[in-house]
């Protein structure tokens, strides 16, 4: 329950400081340390943990195909192109960041149309309801003969 307050923390504290850099960054700080934070559990999980559990979830698979497939890879391309417009144009003119900015909008939305809809495939997919509670269960009474 601390996990997201310790890992935040930090970026607080720097970024309430008279370092420019940080304090300039105070919004953004903490989200970047969630982030860091995110991925240095991942890897302590892919150090620490058994081969046979360093898999993707098999509900990705929902996240690849169909609508919810499409909505992701638009999502990828729209934030793609929204932030390399930013970057390289943004500044330079204001029609295209407007563009940009209507890239990363319509970025966002893919994204979470994205996951709402890969959420109600695999809801409708057996293979990712029955299955897991099934090999729960099994899991269990093995565990329990043993």
């Amino acid at each position: 329950m601390l996990g997201p307050v310790l890992a935040t923390y930090t970026a607080v504290l720097a970024a309430d400081t008279a370092v420019p850099a940080w304090h300039g960054a105070h919004r953004e700080l903490p989200y970047l340390f969630a982030a860091s934070a995110t991925a240095a559990a991942a890897g302590m999980a892919l150090v620490t943990g058994p081969a046979h559990e360093n898999t993707p979830a098999p509900v990705a698979v929902t996240y690849r195909d169909g609508r919810a497939g499409r909505l992701m890879r638009a999502a990828r391309a729209l934030t793609a192109a929204g932030a390399a417009g930013a970057v390289l144009l943004g500044h330079r003119s204001r029609p295209a960041a407007a563009v940009a900015g209507l890239a990363l909008l319509a970025g966002s939305a893919c994204t979470r149309f994205g996951v709402f809809h890969a959420g109600i495939a695999s809801a409708e997919d057996p293979a990712h309801t029955v299955g897991p509670q099934r090999e729960a269960a099994e899991r269990r009474r093995t565990s329990l003969s043993q």
